[in-house]
């Protein structure tokens, strides 16, 4: 694998998320990185040409909601990671927090994108470990995620969430359980 580089998406970065993510297709199924972001009904109601409105409109915003990784100075690779506050599916579920803690100082991992022809390298790890530093330089206190627990051959996009191997692989302990498939899991910094 050659040197990758990281870099928060930023308004100037946005034609290369474009690229990556595919100007009219929206990485997958059209999503531009909205589905962690709002409540399913609001998902549902957006055309993709509204998600990526809204997902442009959050990195004009001057909000960093993740990390565009860079091979030879093309963007093969995207990882959602930002405040937990800040993305709304994430803490809408019954084992989405624990009793009286504050959210505070709280990051999460949200989604991993993968540029095909990139894909089946091993680059979940790499994206991670730099959104785990990129939420310790923000002073995070910690980090969740809610990857899928890789249980049996996963399907098609199935691990856009992160694989559970990989987070506890980087330190990460399981705090709940969504569901039997998803853990939510913390890394405290």
């Amino acid at each position: 694998m050659s040197e990758l580089t990281f870099h928060p998406l930023t308004s100037e970065r946005w034609p290369d998320l474009e690229d990556l993510f595919g100007k009219d297709k929206g990485a997958n199924s059209g999503c531009w990185c909205m589905w962690p972001r709002v409540s399913r009904s609001e998902f549902a109601a957006m055309e993709k040409d509204g998600r990526k409105r809204c997902f442009r409109k959050l990195v004009k915003s001057d909000t960093v909601p993740g990390l565009l990784a860079y091979e030879a100075g093309k963007a093969i690779a995207w990882v959602a990671v930002g405040p937990r506050h800040d993305v709304a599916r994430f803490n809408t579920t019954k084992a989405s927090k624990l009793e009286d803690e504050p959210d505070d100082g709280l990051y999460a991992i949200t989604c991993f994108y993968v540029r095909n022809g990139h894909r089946k390298r091993g680059l979940m790890k790499p994206l991670a470990e730099a959104a785990i530093a990129f939420a310790k330089k923000r002073r995070a206190r910690a980090v969740d995620a809610c990857p899928i627990e890789a249980d049996r051959p996963l399907m098609w996009g199935d691990g856009f969430v992160g694989i559970a191997s990989v987070f506890r692989d980087l330190g990460f302990t399981e705090i709940a359980r969504r569901s039997p498939r998803r853990p939510l899991m913390r890394k405290t910094l």
